[in-house]
């Protein structure tokens, strides 16, 4: 197989393979979930019409999951490609990336708590 170089590829042809990309992650039962809970989230800025900032902070930490989500499933399929036995460093370089997954995940239902709790004071 010949890798292939997207540098100088045409835009939309670079957006087909990172909506490629997307498509591949959806086969992981964990980006589907933290999909679901975007949906939830934005869903809920729309119902609350909380101030700017919280838009613009829960919003921020969607994409930062579904990202790191992203980067973590690469890693995770490259280094099953390239060391399928489970080399302690494998092993290890997957926990890292899980662990950077889960680190945002936490941080955004804190910041969504947060958002709920000024909500609640600034109507109640």
């Amino acid at each position: 197989m010949v890798a292939m170089s997207l540098k100088n590829l045409p835009l939309h042809e670079r957006m087909r393979h990172a909506l490629h990309g997307i498509g591949t992650a959806w086969q992981e039962a964990s980006f589907r979930t933290e999909l679901l809970a975007a949906v939830i989230a934005e869903g809920t800025l729309v119902w609350l019409k909380p101030p700017m900032i919280w838009d613009a902070l829960i919003t921020l930490m969607v994409a930062l999951v579904l990202s790191a989500e992203l980067f973590n499933t690469a890693l995770e399929r490259t280094l099953d490609g390239l060391h399928p036995q489970q080399a302690p460093f494998v092993k290890q370089a997957k926990d890292l990336a899980a662990g950077a997954v889960l680190i945002l995940s936490l941080t955004s239902l804190i910041l969504y708590g947060m958002m709920w709790g000024e909500m609640g004071w600034l109507q109640g």
